[in-house]
């Protein structure tokens, strides 16, 4: 990994319009102008309606205007900008889906594994059954919604990810649990974290202190957006990871297993 360039990243944290995916985008555009010159940008879960259960009457074709949105601006700034949205698959059913929009106009996914019961996720949601494991100038990065944080066994990976991403509406009050599980998910996997999520308030009266963060491969912070609005950059650099692995194999002990 040492042949790998810096890798800059843009955290967008920030409050969302609730169920009115044309001013969150309208709001997302001016904020990713700050995001400029980054070579990945990340938006928080459901980034267009807020998190919401009402999946029929929200959700956007895989080619709706979100994803169309998306890809324009990924190519307008020339870099990738990945969040989750409500996306209603081809074959019918809805997905908490995160999208990687390339500069080249490509789209790749990820779709959530874990859904939140005690919101009714699963009653209004089909949920993701693959790892998704995406390149970026190098880097081995793995995308993950939400509620994916609490399983270290889907958030584990024996092949290398070089950054594990985050995307989230993790509310207050489960603070705790989100400012604790991340960097364990660091150390366990040797890599860097990062995590995004939202701020102020949801139609359904849910408050979000935000605390989107950046961890290197031993959990210490690199970036605290705490409860603040807005984007939020940082740059990782492969050589203390490629280090930090020769000095620390501990992946070359981990227990090997497989996944239904």
């Amino acid at each position: 990994m040492t042949d790998k360039t810096d890798l800059e990243l843009a955290l967008i944290q920030t409050s969302l319009a609730w169920h009115d995916p044309a001013a969150n985008r309208e709001h997302f555009q001016t904020l990713l102008e700050q995001a400029r010159g980054a070579d990945l940008v990340i938006l928080p879960e459901m980034f267009t309606t807020g998190f919401s259960m009402e999946s029929a009457a929200l959700a956007e074709p895989e080619d709706g205007p979100s994803s169309t949105w998306l890809r324009e601006q990924a190519q307008r700034l020339d870099t990738v900008i990945c969040g989750s949205l409500i996306i209603q698959a081809d074959d019918g059913s809805y997905r908490n889906r995160l999208l990687w929009a390339r500069a080249d106009g490509s789209l790749a996914h990820y779709d959530k594994r874990h859904l939140f019961r005690m919101a009714g996720e699963h009653k209004h949601f089909q949920a993701g059954d693959e790892q998704v494991v995406l390149e970026l100038n190098g880097w081995r990065v793995r995308p993950l919604i939400c509620y994916d944080l609490r399983f270290p066994v889907w958030s584990r990976d024996a092949g290398g990810t070089d950054l594990l991403l985050y995307t989230a509406n993790w509310p207050a009050a489960r603070r705790q649990h989100w400012n604790r599980l991340l960097p364990a998910r660091a150390i366990e996997n040797l890599c860097y974290v990062a995590a995004v999520n939202r701020i102020g308030e949801d139609g359904k009266g849910h408050g979000y202190t935000g605390d989107s963060q950046v961890l290197d491969f031993q959990g210490e912070p690199l970036l605290q957006a705490n409860a603040a609005d807005g984007v939020f950059r940082q740059r990782l650099s492969a050589e203390p990871l490629a280090a930090y692995r020769e000095r620390f194999p501990a992946h070359l002990d981990a227990d090997a297993f497989t996944m239904n």
